[in-house]
Parts: C-alpha cells; sequence; structure tokens
C-alpha cells in the first residue's frame, strides 16, 4: 500500500514539475533555468513547512500514509532537491556541521561530475 501510495503522489508532483517548467520557459524564456530554480526552491520551501509542521504542530492526527504521500510521494516527484535540503538542514540542526558540509559539498561535486561522466561516456560512445 505505501508503495502505491508514493508512486501517485510522485506522479501528481512530476507533472506540476513538468507543468512549471513549461510554463518557465514559455514566460521568462529558456537562457536561464528558471522553472528549475522555482522549483527547488519552493519544493524545499514546502518540505520545510510539512516537515515542521508534522513535527511540531500536527500531534499524532497525521499519519505515516499522509507523510508519504506529501513528502516522498508529492515532493518526491517534484524536487529531491527538497529532500537534500533537509537532510542537510537536519544535519546542521544537529550541530553536525562537518557532515552536512560533506553532504552537502559531496552531493553536488558528485552528482556534477556524474553527470559530466555520464556525457563523456556516451559521447565516446557516440
Amino acid at each position: 500500500m505505501a508503495y502505491l501510495i508514493v508512486f501517485l503522489g510522485a506522479g501528481f508532483g512530476g507533472c506540476l514539475r513538468h507543468f512549471i517548467n513549461l510554463l518557465a520557459a514559455r514566460t521568462l524564456g529558456t537562457g536561464f533555468p528558471w522553472g528549475t530554480f522555482f522549483i527547488n526552491i519552493s519544493g524545499s520551501l514546502t518540505m520545510g513547512l510539512i516537515a515542521g509542521f508534522l513535527t511540531f504542530r500536527s500531534g499524532e492526527a497525521w499519519t505515516q500514509h499522509v507523510r508519504l504521500f506529501l513528502l516522498t510521494g508529492i515532493l518526491g516527484g517534484y524536487t529531491t532537491f527538497s529532500a537534500f535540503s533537509l537532510d542537510a538542514a537536519l544535519l546542521y540542526e544537529r550541530g553536525d556541521l562537518l557532515a552536512a558540509a560533506l553532504y552537502v559539498g559531496g552531493s553536488v561535486a558528485l552528482a556534477l561530475l556524474g553527470v559530466f561522466s555520464g556525457l563523456a561516456v556516451m559521447r565516446a560512445l557516440s
């Protein structure tokens, strides 16, 4: 059941991401990735709002299924940058500044390395 809930939420989040990317390209142009920029920021803000609400304000009324649908599903389909941001913030708030810095720096550097490596492999194979 949990997989179905995440699947449905991720489909909705992915469609929303696609809509925003198209809207941004049509209204702001394609010279800068405005859609992704907006998605990463709004997704991270939404992740903070929902995670904070569920942690500090909701009590026991919210089930694990609702959490899976909203956070893992919708926001996961919308942007994984929000999960990355929350993980970094939690490491920082726990006082583990070294782990937070390594997580942020390592994630960005290794993700970029992965993209460039994949592009290089496919260029070599083409």
